[in-house]
C-alpha cells in the first residue's frame, strides 16, 4: 500500500472501486484527516477513465455546498492522479439500509431533502450527476448529507465523455431518457432521487428485473408497484411526492429542484419539530451506528437553545437527548402545558405516574406514531416517538395519549398482560386549528 501523497500520511484503504480506490490519510499541515481518492494503477493516464476522473475533480472543486463532498486539492503526477477530499465519519445509505432497510418517513424524507439541496445546487450551475444511487449518498454522524461520486457527471457546457446513445449510470437507478441515451437535463436525477426515496420507505427497489422484463425495461414501460400493496404504510403526502419525481415523462416531473424541495420542506414543517440534523443523529443512535456518548456529544450543541426554551435542568435534557433529541424539549414541555390546560385529557390526572415501571413484574408497551408525538401513559409523559425502547407496565388496563401541537391528540385504551409485549400505533390526521396551536415559551 502506497504511505503516502503529496503531504497526507495514509492510514489505510477504505473503499476501492471499477476506477479507484479511497484511502483515509492525515493532511499532516493541517493535521486533518482527508479522503484521498487514487486513480488505480491498472488505468492508463491518458485514458477516457484518467479524463472523467480528472473532470470529476474539477466539477466537484467547483460546487462548494454543505450537501456536497469538498475537494480539497486534486494531484497529478506521471503515473496517476489524486482528488484529495473532505473525510466524512458517518455512513453512506447502501449500509444504512443494510442495516435499517426501511426508514421512517420523516428520516427519509430529510435525507431526500438534503440530497435535493445539493442537487440543485449543482443543477444551477448546469452540472447533472447522473449516478444518484445509496452507495453515493453519506450520511454523517452529524446528521448531514452529503452527495458523492460525480464520476460521470456532465456539465451542460461542456461535451460527453460517452457516445451519443450510450447510457451511463447504475441501471436500477437510471431515469427511462438515461436508458435510452437521449440527451438529459436535471430532471433525470429527480427521476433517481425519487427511485431512492422508493428504497428508503419500502425496503425494496421500485423496478426489479424478473423472468419477463429486464429491469431497464421494467423502468421504461412499467409503473413501479404500489406502497400499499407491499403492505407498507406511506404518508399521502410523501407518496405524492415520490409518485411526481418517478414519471415516465420528464415534462411530467418537478419543474425544478427546488419544487421537490419546497415540497419535502412543506411535509416536515409539522412533523419534525427539531433540527434535521439531530434527527438523522438520533436514528443512527436508535439502528446503532452511533452510541449514546457519541449521540449525546453531537446533540449537546443544540442542549443550550432547548434549554432556554423548555426551562428545564441539564440532566433532564441530557435523557432526552439520549432517548429521542434535545431540540425536542421546549416542544414536549410547552404542548404538554396546554394539553393539560385545555382540560382534554380524559385520563388520570396529569402527571400521576403510571402504577409501576417495574420490568420484573410487567408487560411491555412499544408505540409509534405518523407524524411524531409526545406520548403519555397514564399521564405521565413517557417518551417522544420516534423511539427504539419499551414502555414497562404493570398488567391491567392503561391509557396512552398522543400529542403533537399540530394536530389533534389521539387517545388510546390498552390492556397490558404480564410478559407481553404490545404494539401500539396511532395516526394523528385532524389539524388544529392556527389559534389553537400552543406557542412555545421562549
Amino acid at each position: 500500500m502506497v504511505e503516502r501523497i503529496g503531504t497526507c500520511r495514509v492510514l489505510g484503504q477504505i473503499g476501492s472501486g471499477g476506477m479507484a480506490v479511497v484511502y483515509e490519510a492525515i493532511q499532516e499541515p493541517l493535521n486533518r484527516r482527508v479522503a484521498i481518492k487514487a486513480l488505480k494503477p491498472s488505468i492508463a493516464i491518458d485514458s477516457q477513465f484518467a479524463a472523467r476522473f480528472e473532470r470529476e475533480a474539477n466539477f466537484m472543486a467547483s460546487l462548494q455546498h454543505e450537501n456536497i463532498l469538498h475537494v480539497i486539492d486534486f494531484l497529478k503526477d506521471g503515473r496517476s492522479m489524486f482528488i484529495i477530499m473532505e473525510y466524512v465519519d458517518g455512513i453512506d445509505l447502501y449500509d444504512l439500509l443494510e442495516r435499517s432497510p426501511r426508514l421512517p418517513a420523516d428520516v427519509a424524507a430529510i435525507i431526500t431533502l438534503q440530497l435535493a439541496r445539493g442537487l440543485d445546487y449543482a443543477h444551477f450551475r448546469g452540472i447533472i450527476h447522473r449516478d444518484i444511487k445509496p452507495a453515493n449518498i453519506m450520511v454523517s454522524m452529524q446528521g448531514d448529507v452529503k452527495v458523492m461520486d460525480f464520476g460521470i457527471a456532465r456539465h451542460e457546457r461542456f461535451g460527453d465523455l460517452t457516445e451519443t446513445g450510450t447510457g451511463l449510470g447504475t441501471p436500477s437507478y437510471m431515469s427511462p431518457e438515461q436508458i435510452l441515451g437521449d440527451k438529459l437535463d436535471f430532471r433525470s436525477d429527480i427521476f433517481s432521487v425519487g427511485i431512492v426515496l422508493y428504497q428508503m420507505l419500502t425496503g425494496r427497489k421500485p423496478f426489479v428485473e424478473d423472468e419477463a422484463r429486464t429491469v431497464m425495461q421494467k423502468i421504461r414501460l412499467d409503473r413501479y408497484e404500489a406502497t400499499k400493496r407491499l403492505g407498507v404504510e406511506v404518508p399521502r403526502k410523501l407518496e405524492r411526492i415520490m409518485a411526481r419525481c418517478l414519471q415516465k415523462m420528464p415534462a411530467n416531473r418537478y419543474p425544478t429542484t427546488q419544487a421537490l424541495i419546497d415540497d419535502l420542506t412543506e411535509f416536515l414543517a409539522p412533523r419534525v419539530q427539531m433540527s434535521h440534523n439531530a434527527r438523522l443523529v438520533v436514528f443512527l443512535h436508535e439502528i446503532g451506528v452511533m452510541t449514546a456518548d457519541q449521540t449525546d456529544e453531537v446533540l449537546s450543541a443544540v442542549a443550550p437553545r432547548a434549554l432556554r426554551s423548555g426551562r428545564r435542568n441539564g440532566n433532564f435534557l441530557k435523557r432526552i437527548a439520549r432517548w429521542q433529541a434535545a431540540a425536542l424539549a421546549a416542544l414536549a414541555i410547552s404542548g404538554l402545558t396546554v394539553q393539560a390546560a385545555s382540560g382534554r385529557w380524559s385520563g388520570p390526572k396529569l402527571g400521576q405516574a403510571p402504577a409501576t415501571l417495574n420490568p420484573a413484574e410487567s408487560g411491555l408497551l412499544t408505540v409509534s406514531a405518523d407524524p411524531w408525538a409526545h406520548v403519555q401513559v397514564d399521564g405521565q409523559h413517557v417518551l417522544t416517538t420516534p423511539a427504539a425502547r419499551a414502555i414497562p407496565l404493570q398488567p391491567g388496563r392503561h391509557y396512552v395519549k398522543y400529542s403533537n401541537p399540530y394536530f389533534a391528540p389521539v387517545e388510546h385504551e390498552v390492556v397490558i398482560e404480564m410478559g407481553e409485549t404490545l404494539h401500539d400505533r396511532a395516526t394523528l390526521t385532524e389539524p388544529i386549528a392556527v389559534a389553537e396551536q400552543p406557542q412555545a415559551t421562549p
